[in-house]
């Protein structure tokens, strides 16, 4: 699976601490939700990176190697807390665990979904959920998850408006989530 990212900056060859820099400077160009793949060879890199993305407030997504290149991911954000969505039908992660009918739809981008996701979950981010939104089911119940709620709460409100009327936005998302995870790469 190639791993779409909205950004790629090359810090190979690098030693600490210019993968930092490098990214630092690359995530002010960026829009919040968007995915910064930074390359480097530079094994200390995978521990910096992690540390300064937790220290300012981006997602740090996380890192494949291949072939001697660190691939790392990292997703830019705001102040992202989790707060009460307003979408009115919502369900919590423990309630999502136990039940038994439905999809769970989540709506996070590709790459934070291939480095986890709940097992047997469709995949469609938000901003292609327009044009896949005949991929699912009207009479068939949806659980809508994300990373912490705020995307999942506009995609359950796209659902409703186009008149998908079993939505629920499940609170407080993939950054709490206690169950199974799957990777795909």
């Amino acid at each position: 699976m190639t791993i779409k990212a909205d950004v790629q900056i090359d810090a190979k060859g690098l030693a600490c601490p210019m993968p930092i820099v490098r990214t630092k400077k690359a995530m002010v160009d960026l829009v919040d939700g968007q995915i910064l793949e930074v390359q480097a060879t530079d094994r200390g890199s995978i521990a910096d990176l992690a540390a300064w993305a937790q220290s300012v407030g981006h997602q740090y997504i996380g890192t494949i190697e291949q072939e001697d290149v660190l691939y790392h991911y990292l997703r830019k954000c705001s102040n992202e807390e989790i707060v009460e969505a307003s979408f009115a039908q919502t369900i919590t992660n423990e309630h999502l665990l136990s039940l038994r009918d439905g999809i769970i739809l989540d709506v996070r981008e590709e790459v934070e979904y291939a480095f986890g996701h709940i097992v047997g979950a469709k995949t469609i981010p938000l901003g292609e959920l327009d044009t896949r939104m005949h991929e699912l089911k009207k009479e068939q119940p949806i659980y809508v998850i994300c990373r912490t709620g705020k995307r999942s709460d506009l995609a359950a409100k796209k659902l409703a408006s186009a008149g998908f009327d079993k939505v629920y936005n499940v609170l407080p998302g993939m950054v709490e989530w206690q169950g199974e995870l799957e990777k795909k790469f």
